[in-house]
């Protein structure tokens, strides 16, 4: 990820978040949101990665800080691939660069969500090395429907 990345990022996670099946996010946060958030992870230099088609962004992997000192050694993941660019390994590959700079600065730990109707991203996870470590029941709603969310985790060091 790069300053100059940031408004195809945006444009990203917009086009996923409208899909209204994937993140958190129905659409993408303002503009100035997102530049606040991708500049602090480049000044922090946690991993943050988009894939290029050309110049165009398609996807982006990246580990957000939990913020709190207790939870230094963690992150939480976040991704999307634009949907005209699924099926071709971006996701993988992004995952996989991802986990590893996560791992070289140090992470021990890196969790996430995914909503439990999403197999391909489960699945994606679990080759990756991600468990299922508990689910959130009726966790999200959308248009008046009720998904749970399964917490997964990898941890890179167990620690005792």
């Amino acid at each position: 990820m790069e300053e100059r990345h940031i408004e195809g990022y945006r444009a990203v996670l917009d086009s996923v978040a409208r899909e209204r099946k994937y993140l958190a996010f129905l659409e993408a946060p303002p503009v100035e949101a997102v530049t606040v958030y991708v500049l602090g992870n480049l000044r922090a230099n946690r991993p943050h990665f988009v894939a290029l088609d050309g110049e165009e962004v398609v996807g982006w992997c990246d580990i957000a800080s939990l913020d709190r000192p207790v939870f230094a050694h963690a992150g939480t993941l976040g991704m999307g691939v634009l949907a005209s660019h699924r099926g071709r390994g971006i996701g993988r590959e992004l995952l996989r660069a991802t986990l590893e700079n996560a791992r070289e600065m140090g992470l021990t730990r890196v969790e996430l969500t995914v909503r439990e109707p999403n197999t391909r991203a489960r699945e994606l996870y679990e080759k990756a090395g991600f468990a299922a470590e508990g689910l959130k029941r009726n966790a999200v709603r959308v248009d008046g429907r009720y998904e749970n969310l399964l917490v997964m985790a990898i941890l890179f060091h167990e620690g005792r």
